[in-house]
Order: C-alpha cells, then sequence, then structure tokens
C-alpha cells in the first residue's frame, strides 16, 4: 500500500462580522445555484470500494530488488509473500448482485472485498475476466443493492461534463469533475483499446470505477492515467466506453468468459496520400495490407487491396476500429462489410471463424504507431 503525504495547511480565522457574509447564497435572482449534489446521491451507492488480498511467489526477479535483499541476502528463500490492492467497481445488475471493474484490480487475488457505501462488506466470486479489454465481472449477494444506468458512450462530445466516481489512496468514495477531453484514443496499454479521456482527476485506486454523465449514467470505466514515476495525476485519464464493455459483460454473464473469433486480416490507416487517391475524406477507412490463409476473410471473397469503410453499418476512421469492433464479435457472428474496391463499393458478408483454425495470426492485427517518449501509465491499484 502506497503511503500518502499529507501537506499542512494553515487556516487564518476570518473577522467576525464578515464571516455571515461570506457564506454562498442559496440562489441568485430567484435561480438555484448550480449541484452535481441531487445526481450524486442518486448514483453513488452504485458505486463499490473493492480490496484484494493475494501471495505472488519470491523468485530470482524479486530478490533483485534491493529492498528484498536487505531481507533475504542473495539466496532465495523459497514460498511467497502476502499482497493486497485497492480499486474501485460499479453495481451494474442490482437483481443479481453483479459488479463491473478492470480486471488489473483484481489480478492475482486470492480474496476479493467489496464495500459498499452503506458500510456493508462482501466477499466477491469472480464471474469472468477479459484480461484483453482489462474488464472483469464479480458477483455478490443482491441484497438491498442500487445499479448504475448505461448510457450511450456513442454519443459523447468532446466538451461534455463528466464525474469520476471511486476509491483513491483507500481514502474512501470520492467524486471529482472535468469535461471529455478526446474520444478514440489509442496510446498501447491494452490489447482492446478506444478510450475516452478525461481531465476529471483519477488517482491510484479509482480503477474500476466509473465515468458517469450529468444524466447521471454510467459512460465509462475508469482504467488508466499518465502519471509521472510516483504516480500523481497530470489531468490525463481514460476510460474504456460502456457501450465497448457492453458486449464484454453480456459474453462475460453468458458464457463465464469473452471468446473472440478470427476474420483473418491484416489492415493499416489509410494516410493522407490513399485518401487523397481514393476520393476518401481524411480519417476514413482502413486499408486490408494482408488476407490470412484459409481465413474467413479469403472464403468470402475480401481481397488485399480492399478499404473497408463500414463494419455492421458503423463507419470505420481507421485500423483500431477494425480490431475493436472484431473483437467484440463471437465466433459465429456474422460481420457485414462495405469496403471500396477499384473505386467502387462492394458489400460482403463473413462470418466470424476460430482462431487458430487454420496458419494464421490473430483475428484482426494492427499496427498502432506509439510515440518515441516513453510516459507512465498507471494501472496498478495498489
Amino acid at each position: 500500500m502506497r503511503n500518502m503525504a499529507l501537506a499542512a495547511t494553515l487556516i487564518l480565522p476570518l473577522a467576525g462580522p464578515n464571516l455571515a457574509c461570506a457564506a454562498l447564497p442559496a440562489e441568485i435572482n430567484g435561480q438555484a445555484l448550480p449541484s452535481l449534489a441531487s445526481m450524486l446521491e442518486k448514483v453513488t451507492p452504485a458505486v463499490v470500494n473493492i480490496t484484494t488480498e493475494g501471495h505472488q511467489p519470491l523468485n530470482d526477479s524479486l530478490l533483485s530488488d534491493p529492498f528484498f535483499r536487505r531481507f533475504f541476502g542473495e539466496s532465495s528463500p523459497g514460498g511467497d509473500r502476502q499482497i493486497s490492492g485497492t480499486g474501485s467497481g460499479v453495481i451494474i445488475h442490482a437483481q443479481r448482485g453483479h459488479i463491473l471493474t478492470n480486471a488489473h484490480v483484481i489480478e492475482g487475488a486470492d480474496t476479493i472485498y467489496v464495500t459498499l457505501k452503506d458500510g456493508r462488506k462482501f466477499i466477491a466470486e469472480v464471474v469472468g475476466i477479459d484480461p484483453r479489454a482489462d474488464l472483469a465481472v464479480l458477483q455478490i449477494p443482491p441484497e438491498r443493492l442500487t445499479a448504475m444506468r448505461f448510457g450511450d458512450s456513442d454519443h459523447l462530445r468532446v466538451g461534455d461534463f463528466v464525474v469520476a466516481i471511486g476509491n483513491p489512496y483507500s481514502i474512501g468514495q470520492t467524486v471529482t469533475s472535468g469535461i471529455i477531453s478526446a474520444l478514440h484514443r489509442n496510446p498501447g496499454i491494452s490489447e482492446y483499446e478506444d478510450f475516452i479521456q478525461t481531465d476529471a482527476p483519477i488517482n491510484l485506486g479509482n480503477s474500476g470505477g466509473p465515468l458517469v454523465n450529468l444524466r447521471g449514467e454510467l459512460v465509462g470505466i475508469n482504467t488508466a492515467i499518465l502519471g509521472d514515476q510516483a504516480g500523481g495525476n497530470l489531468g490525463i485519464g481514460f476510460a474504456v466506453p460502456i457501450n465497448t464493455a457492453a458486449g464484454v459483460i453480456t459474453q462475460i454473464i453468458k458464457y463465464g468468459k469473452v471468446e473472440r473469433g478470427q476474420l483473418g486480416i491484416e489492415v493499416q490507416d489509410v494516410d493522407t496520400e490513399m485518401a487523397r487517391n481514393f476520393g476518401l475524406p481524411p480519417n476514413e477507412g482502413a486499408i486490408i495490407n494482408q488476407i490470412i490463409p484459409g481465413s474467413p476473410a479469403e472464403k468470402s471473397g475480401v481481397q488485399a487491396g480492399d478499404i473497408i469503410l463500414q463494419l455492421n453499418s458503423k463507419n470505420i476512421t481507421g485500423a483500431v476500429d477494425v480490431k475493436n469492433m472484431v473483437g467484440d464479435l463471437r465466433i459465429g457472428s456474422e460481420v457485414h462489410m462495405t469496403l471500396l474496391r477499384a473505386g467502387r463499393p462492394r458489400n460482403i458478408t463473413v462470418t466470424i471463424g476460430t482462431p487458430g483454425a487454420s496458419n494464421s495470426t490473430p483475428s484482426s492485427a494492427v499496427a498502432i504507431q506509439k510515440p518515441g517518449s516513453q510516459p507512465f501509465w498507471e494501472k496498478n491499484p495498489q
């Protein structure tokens, strides 16, 4: 558990006659002052604190740390050490006791404790985990629970106000606010990415907690921050869109796991020169540069050089869109592709196949260009 440094603050008393004048009025010109209090009173009971206990084997890599060598010397003592972590979660199905959180919040946990806002504490069971999307569903007894209503993350706009709720540094349920800073971020911190970026302060322990719009609807799951080596918040946080999480939740609850299929293509973004040559607007489409032999795509007539404009009637703005949309589809699902081939649109339907059915790479191999610098991505809730 990280220590939290407390800053001393000098508070100067106000002069007696001016103290009453410092109080804020309840209203101005007959209009109540804006406040999020009423909305938060309804949604915060759906937010939970998560603590975990587990064990980690002591091995050579751990003993290379000078901290451990102080206690164990150069020889391995064997056994393991006890570890603990903290994070957040949100109740999504009150009648079934389902809680959504990040997979990394419960990674390596032997026991998972869930504490509700009213102080009740339960041991949670794991319904299923999807580490590739960094999501997990837990279950507690469905006793007087409040669930949070889902919003529509596809309709978010840059500049929309949002609220992050969670348990930063284990100090208890905390609410912070900000705006949507950007959409469709792909910083390269997990396999399937389409992050919401927000400047609402998110810190260690907020992982797995909800990002909420001003209607009190769940629009994202807070997952990572760009911070310094001390883990401090820099105003750049990332949340998994709830529309992305919805497909994962459905599969986990129905099947206990997420089973992603194979399309059998490799794609890349359409750059400015390509867009000009093909007569496409900027940021539209993804070009197929390779078809995996024997894959569902090859059997359906998809060709290298085709430009994907839509998948299942959703516009494609780049290669990551293809990977994320294919990643949401279960084996046996159909994907309807609108392609541009030789300047003409073409519609093809492909049935998602089983990974490894042919000598192939993953379902949609997408190269994401990463910056040359090495930012510190904080995902560890401990």
